[in-house]
């Protein structure tokens, strides 16, 4: 569905804030606070990590991207939290510097107060993609922003777009303005403030950072941090203060996940109504198609043609009654066979049967499989799942079904001699008796689902249809005849039905929703809205 794209990107975010930062940080809510410092690229976010910790840690340069992967820098007391990998558990510890994404280094800075850790991520706008991924990822897992932009890039619509999403989540923010020439400061912190308060985030602490030349070691000079480094140093300080950060973004995280879970909710509704639309395009389609050969066997249409002619050769000379007297008309059909080199008559009467029942199903299988096609194409999210092919019936599909009219042939003569029993006639003709009595039954299914011939199917079939039902109900019975007639056609019916089936498959197969899912996400955020009232309840 065209809403697809959305839900997943938004699903996959929220399963990655609860497994990177919601369920470790409710585990330890007095674990060190992390801030992670991100922004556009070039804005200079290196230079500052390094510089409030007054030690190079994090490379910078000209070539961009410089961060490919995180580097996280806390004091050494608090390193073994972060090393056990709770936060963030997807990404590997390492002690050395790396390019590798999904790797995160840790670095010991005593200068660092314990208490809270800087993290330097990769762009959120870098060209690279995964940097760009990561760096959502660790802005998902953080419980205090520190967003670097500079005087040229502040209005960028990249960075506005993640801060509105850290507003949504409760995140709480601070803001940093690197790189402003004195002249334009004024100015500038003015116009950014106001952007910050029309998007709903008029309480993040802003600070300006003037362009500077920087030191020998590639550090801002402790003058260009000013406030921003008191700020800093004030929160490792004060264990309440940082308690306080970490309760307000945990907080906005939970209350973003009842809102985020319904849309979630929403949009599986939406999928699981898509499928049913979709399926039942395929249960109509496939449906009619049984119907298709359900008319075909019962109306006669089989019996005219090729199948007509075979059977006016095996019973038109009377060889039919002596068949089923005695063996001996097996001797003379294999002498007739042999010297003109044409097979004996039952043989080509059930190879024409099987000729106009494949006709009849493939014909089915084909008129099904363009009309789901059709339908699908119609609807937004089948036709995002269509391919040519299915469009007609599967390219095996004679095979299978030639296979099936034999197996069902196969299962009449069974039935035949099953019914047979100890009944005289028949066990004087032993199994070729069997076979031309079975080839009676066959026709016959194709002559009336009654077992009374009506009169088209005598103008059809030449009278002969009564010849055979004559024939039948003086071996077997008139009751017997009935039911094993039948029973041949449901058996038919039944298996062309189960090769429909799997024809419509190759349609169904594509869309395989999850029953349930709706109701359970929507049961899921009641649950943690109700645990969110009960907490505040014990709060009060």
């Amino acid at each position: 569905m065209p809403s697809a794209a959305e839900a997943r990107e938004s699903g996959s975010a929220l399963v990655t804030q609860l497994d990177d930062y919601l369920i470790p940080r409710l585990a330890r809510l007095d674990a060190p606070l992390l801030a992670v410092v991100g922004g556009s690229t070039g804005a200079g976010k290196s230079t500052l990590v390094n510089s409030l910790v007054a030690a190079k840690v994090s490379a910078s340069g000209v070539l961009r991207p410089t961060t490919r992967a995180p580097l996280l820098a806390a004091n050494p007391a608090d390193l073994d939290w972060f090393r056990r990998g709770e936060l963030l558990p997807g990404l590997t510890r390492t002690d050395e510097p790396s390019t590798d994404p999904k790797s995160l280094q840790l670095v010991g800075v005593p200068t660092l107060a314990p208490g809270l850790a800087l993290l330097d991520a990769p762009d959120i706008d870098s060209v690279v993609d995964a940097n760009r991924a990561l760096a959502g990822q660790l802005l998902a897992a953080a419980d205090l922003w520190i967003f670097v932009t500079t005087a040229a890039r502040y209005a960028d619509a990249v960075p506005w777009g993640l801060l509105r999403t850290a507003r949504q989540r409760g995140t709480v923010i601070a803001m940093v303005l690197d790189r402003v020439p004195p002249e334009a400061a004024e100015e500038v912190a003015a116009h950014l403030a106001e952007m910050l308060r029309d998007n709903g985030l008029g309480a993040a602490p802003l600070f300006v950072v003037p362009e500077t030349r920087l030191t020998a070691d590639g550090l801002l000079p402790p003058s260009a941090l000013g406030d921003l480094s008191s700020w800093i140093g004030y929160l490792a300080a004060d264990a309440e203060t940082r308690a306080d950060v970490v309760r307000r973004t945990l907080d906005g995280a939970l209350a973003a996940l009842a809102p985020t879970t319904a849309s979630l909710a929403d949009a599986a509704e939406e999928q699981d109504k898509a499928a049913e639309t979709l399926a039942d395009r395929v249960e109509i389609a496939y449906r009619n198609a049984n119907r298709a050969v359900a008319h075909g066997v019962e109306d006669g249409r089989l019996l005219r043609g090729e199948v007509l002619a075979r059977w006016q050769e095996f019973v038109g000379t009377g060889e039919l009654m002596r068949t089923l007297e005695a063996q001996i008309g097996r001797l003379r059909d294999r002498i007739v066979s042999t010297l003109t080199g044409r097979p004996a008559p039952g043989h080509a009467l059930r190879s024409a049967i099987e000729g106009n029942l494949v006709t009849l199903i493939r014909g089915a299988a084909d008129e099904a499989a363009e009309t789901a096609y059709t339908g699908w194409q119609a609807h937004p999210a089948g036709a995002a799942l269509l391919s040519p092919p299915l469009g007609r019936a599967g390219p095996d599909l004679p095979e299978r079904a030639e296979r099936l009219i034999r197996d069902w042939q196969r299962h009449v003569l069974e039935m035949v001699r099953a019914e047979a029993g100890d009944k005289r006639a028949l066990a004087r003709g032993t199994a070729y008796a069997v076979n031309a009595t079975g080839l009676l039954v066959m026709v016959v299914v194709f002559a009336s689902t009654a077992f009374i011939p009506t009169g088209a199917e005598l103008a059809v079939a030449g009278g002969t249809t009564v010849a055979a039902q004559k024939v039948l109900e003086a071996i077997f019975g008139d009751q017997a005849i009935r039911t094993l007639a039948a029973k041949a056609r449901a058996d038919l019916l039944d298996r062309v039905s189960a090769l429909l089936a799997e024809e419509a498959a190759r349609f169904t197969t594509l869309v395989e929703p999850v029953p349930g899912a709706a109701g359970r996400l929507r049961g899921a955020a009641l649950d943690v809205e109700a645990a969110r009232a009960d907490a505040a309840l014990v709060t009060r």
